[in-house]
């Protein structure tokens, strides 16, 4: 039996990259997806397709995930087409990077909203769902730098430690329902926004990394696997770090 099967999987921001690399990986292990974002043009129906192929049921949905009433719509419709939903990952998510002193307002409160606000709308929505299942794991997409802060991206850190201290508060609220909380925080994953970085930029990451590479989505969906399956049906509270080594 796969890890996933019969399990019904929302992930938010998944049309590419991590999201779409997670959503490919739970689809193998047998999980039904329904993913969300912005809008599902082209791309979204070739990842729809994508998933597809594994032999699974699969929906794109269009929704805004830092508005608090499209996402509850949104899971409302999900949990009607689907009839339960067992798996939440919050991946949804922006950079609008800076130096504080330069910073202004609108690029801090659109990474907040996106990236933060979200994963309180979506958490909101489902939690009563996996409530009534007594079954459920969330799982908010944190990153290396919601530990250890980065300089220029004073917003992006503040919004990905939130995220980190939601889940953990989560899986104390709702622990006794069966709902487990818990982060990833990946690293320099190598997608299309750090494939646009420079070259150099790019070998001085490594460098820092002690498996001397950057990561995939794909290493990122095997840490999503594991929190998403009975293989760690006794883990909940946790960042699990996927960085190489970097942050150990």
């Amino acid at each position: 039996m796969k890890l996933l099967e019969g399990k019904v999987a929302l992930i938010t921001g998944a049309a590419r990259g991590i999201g779409k690399a997670v959503a490919l990986k739970f689809a193998a292990e047998g999980a039904d997806i329904a993913f969300t974002d912005l809008q599902i043009d082209e791309n979204g129906r070739a990842t729809e397709a994508e998933i597809a192929a594994f032999g699974v049921r699969v929906k794109g949905y269009a929704s805004n995930a830092a508005s608090f009433d499209e996402a509850h719509a949104v899971v409302k419709q999900i949990a009607e087409d689907f009839g339960h939903i067992d798996i939440l990952v919050n991946n949804a998510g922006i950079t609008k990077d800076g130096l504080m002193m330069r910073m202004t307002e609108a690029q801090w409160d659109a990474v907040l909203t996106v990236n933060l606000k979200s994963a309180f709308n979506f958490i909101h929505a489902v939690t009563p769902i996996m409530a009534r299942q007594r079954s459920g794991s969330i799982i908010n997409m944190s990153s290396v730098v919601g530990v250890s802060g980065n300089a220029g991206q004073c917003n992006y850190s503040a919004s990905k430690a939130g995220m980190i201290g939601l889940a953990k508060s989560i899986a104390k609220e709702m622990g006794a329902r069966g709902i487990r909380a818990n982060c990833i925080a990946p690293g320099f994953i190598i997608t299309e926004m750090t494939g646009a970085l420079p070259e150099e930029v790019r070998e001085q990451w490594a460098k820092m990394i002690p498996l001397r590479r950057g990561g995939t989505p794909e290493d990122v969906a095997g840490v999503a696997v594991f929190l998403a399956s009975d293989l760690s049906a006794y883990v909940s509270g946790q960042v699990i770090h996927c960085c190489g080594g970097m942050n150990c």
